[in-house]
């Protein structure tokens, strides 16, 4: 129903999310919320029981605050999860969890981490065709699954088709099935006609007329996205959702070789077969859609630049006219509906169909449809005004008048064989003739006469015809209607693409129209072509952001996590584009979130060399320092004797403190020559030395020393062993 964007890996939480932290159902731990729709919400969670990350679909409050609701979800949810194809998002539970006092129905899903086709949309498109039916493929295949198993999706549009990521195989997943059914039936109690719920760019006509739904409303709406992969835009765009659902009803899908020239044939009819809006003429369900797919897929295999044969078989047939009504050569897929049907559609308020209003153009919309209106009062007007296009209608031709009168009579008189005559004689003679013939005749006369003057009058006569001023500006305008007789108001303004500001771009009535003498003629003037600028939003919330991009006329495309020493946690460090970019209305605008202050891993440096830490530390933003530099037998000079922290998780600017070997001590062996060995002995000893003793060459008993080995003066490591040679 909205865009499931849970497939985005690189989407942070959001800050001050109620549902973050919290245990739905004593079993999912929610995360991070990772996508925002007109229906639910989307969270990343752990599945605590089986251990593993899943998606959390949260309905918004207000869609489940009666048990009719939670009980077609469940029915809806159960019917999903019976389906087991590998092109379709697993559906692993859904549930009611009431343990902060309200009612927060959820539903858990595979986690598929990715992006969805409205990325690849955004990025690719338009596509060759092999390329767009490829994307296609595994989309309709997972439809015909549902299809098979009794189950009509509703909602096919590019968010509810996810892509996993290259490590995770690359998959194609189409989710929500069944979600747009319990919703639609949730708001029935608004309106006496029922409440349509969906995204209006993927309507198929049946659905926005009456509101009926079978398999043949998917093979619509994946048509809608083969045109859209093909052409990188949608058929049919309007300034108001109603307008967009009145241009499915009215008008064929376009050939999207009009739009991207080379596109061939065959693939133009696969798209005009599968968006008929005479839903006989489509496919009967996606399984035949995939048989067609595959025709064109081998065709565009075998190279094939156009294969008329296989254009022919693909195109919707040519509905046979009316007896009273000729074929059009200009009109090959008729009219299925009544034009004044969608008169009955209105706009409903999201708060009352519990749905999130955005401002999105994909996302999920609610359309309040009427089943009758008071007799003999006109139909209502689409919401946003009328809308100005021209509805195909046939014309009955007027049969031509005959009058039945019976035969004249040969003669006044009956004749053998023949019966009398029923026809009195007429009588031709002046005195016989009324006098009330000529009069009535006059008076007759005299009323058409009369009516057709006051036709002329009321009709044409004092009316005028409405100057054409377009492209003047006010002043100019003014005066041209003033030199006819005429006033000049001006109404509200609009924005155009194709006139400056300021100058008139459309007349009520319009130019050639009519118009009372002396009558006002309402000026249009231009605002110029629609922008708006990006706004400031450094410091704010993800859902602050969002919530400013709506009011400002911009979609919200995308959140990156950067990390920030500077930005808190959760906050938008920049927006792409930036702050003050010129767009246009719809325009996506990237969020990029603070993830916070960088962690820095510190490792052990213990028995490596100082200068070696200190370099890598300061590299990455750590302080460093010395405590102290000290002896040490077992650590060499300039080694690392203890670190504190001696492992951590740091940030930038923090302090890493080392105390540093200065190697062994060293100690100069003193003059014992000539001394008795009990002092030389006890001298070195108490300088930290092991002593031992040998008899020289010349040993003659004495108990004294001729030299020791190392010898006065050298510098030896505390500890080392000094040898006395006695004489």
């Amino acid at each position: 129903m909205e865009p499931l964007e849970h497939a985005r890996a690189t989407a942070p939480g959001t800050a001050g999310d109620p549902l973050v932290g919290r245990l739905l159902d004593g079993r999912y731990r929610i995360l991070a919320r990772v996508a925002r729709g007109g229906m639910a919400s989307v969270y990343e969670a752990t599945d605590t029981r089986l251990d593993r990350t899943v998606a959390v679909k949260v309905m918004h409050p207000g869609l489940g605050d009666d048990q009719e609701f939670a009980q077609r979800f469940v029915r809806e949810a159960r019917a999903a999860a019976r389906l087991n194809h590998p092109h379709v998002v697993g559906v692993y539970d859904q549930g009611d969890d009431t343990s902060d006092g309200t009612d927060t129905i959820f539903l858990v899903m595979e986690y598929v981490p990715g992006h969805t086709l409205r990325d690849v949309l955004r990025k690719e498109a338009p596509m060759p065709p092999a390329r767009a039916l490829a994307l296609l493929e595994p989309v309709v295949s997972a439809l015909a699954a549902a299809h098979r198993a009794g189950l009509v999706h509703r909602d096919v549009k590019p968010e509810n088709v996810l892509i996993a990521d290259e490590a995770h195989g690359g998959n194609v997943k189409v989710a929500d099935f069944g979600l747009a059914k319990a919703v639609s039936a949730d708001t029935q109690h608004t309106a006496t006609g029922g409440v349509l719920i969906g995204t209006v760019s993927y309507l198929a006509p049946e659905l926005v007329i009456d509101g009926r739904a079978d398999a043949r409303a998917d093979v619509y709406a994946a048509g809608v996205v083969l045109y859209e992969l093909l052409t990188g835009s949608k058929p049919h765009e309007g300034e108001s959702p109603i307008q967009v659902a009145y241009r499915h009803v009215h008008h064929d899908v376009p050939m999207p070789s009009l739009v991207e020239p080379g596109i061939p044939d065959y693939v133009d009819a696969l798209v005009a077969r599968a968006t008929s809006r005479d839903r006989d003429q489509r496919p009967a369900d996606a399984t035949v859609l995939l048989h067609h797919l595959h025709r064109v897929e081998q065709a565009l295999r075998d190279g094939l630049d156009s294969d008329p044969e296989l254009a022919a078989d693909l195109l919707p047939r040519r509905a046979a006219p009316a007896p009273h009504e000729p074929a059009s050569p200009d009109d090959t897929t008729p009219e299925p509906f009544d034009a004044g049907a969608l008169a009955l559609l209105t706009a409903v308020d999201p708060r009352d169909s519990g749905l999130v209003d955005d401002g999105s153009p994909d996302r999920t919309t609610a359309l309040e449809r009427h089943t009758a209106h008071p007799a003999g009062a006109p139909p209502r007007e689409p919401a946003g005004g009328p809308v100005t296009e021209p509805m195909r209608t046939t014309a009955v031709p007027v049969a031509t008048a005959t009058s039945m009168l019976p035969a004249r009579p040969s003669s006044t008189g009956p004749g053998p064989g023949r019966a009398p005559s029923r026809v009195a004689a007429v009588d031709t003679t002046e005195r016989r003739r009324s006098v009330k013939g000529p009069l009535v005749l006059l008076l007759s006369l005299l009323l058409v006469a009369g009516v057709a003057g006051g036709a002329w009058w009321f009709g044409w006569e004092r009316y005028t015809t409405t100057p054409g001023v377009l492209n003047l500006d006010e002043a100019a305008a003014t005066a041209e209607l003033e030199d006819s007789g005429l006033q000049a108001e001006a109404g509200e303004p609009a924005y155009s693409e194709n006139v400056a500001a300021g100058l008139v771009i459309a007349t009520d009535p319009e130019p050639g129209g009519k118009v009372l003498d002396g009558g006002t003629v309402t000026l249009t003037l231009s605002l110029g072509p629609e922008r708006y600028d990006v706004p400031d939003l450094v410091g704010q919330t993800e859902d602050q952001a969002q919530d400013a991009l709506a009011a400002t006329n911009l979609a919200f495309g995308e959140s990156k996590g950067r990390w920030s020493e500077t930005v808190p946690e959760g906050q938008v460090i920049r927006t792409s584009p930036k702050a003050g970019t010129t767009l246009k209305p719809g325009a996506s605008v990237d969020l990029v979130l603070s993830r916070g202050r960088k962690p820095i891993e510190v490792k052990d440096w213990t028995g490596e060399s100082f200068d070696d830490a200190s370099a890598a530390l300061e590299k990455r933003g750590l302080q460093v320092s010395v405590t102290s530099e000290e002896y040490s037998d077992t650590v060499a000079e300039g080694d690392v004797i203890t670190q504190n922290p001696p492992t951590a998780t740091l940030f930038r600017g923090d302090t890493v403190s080392f105390v540093v070997s200065l190697g062994p001590e060293l100690v100069e062996v003193p003059r014992v020559q000539a001394m008795g060995v009990d002092a030389a002995t006890e001298l070195l000893e108490g300088l930290g030395f092991v002593v031992e003793t040998e008899e020289s060459g010349t040993y003659l008993g004495l108990g004294y020393v001729a030299s020791s080995d190392p010898g006065a003066g050298e510098e030896v490591r505390k500890g080392s062993t000094i040898t006395l040679y006695l004489v």
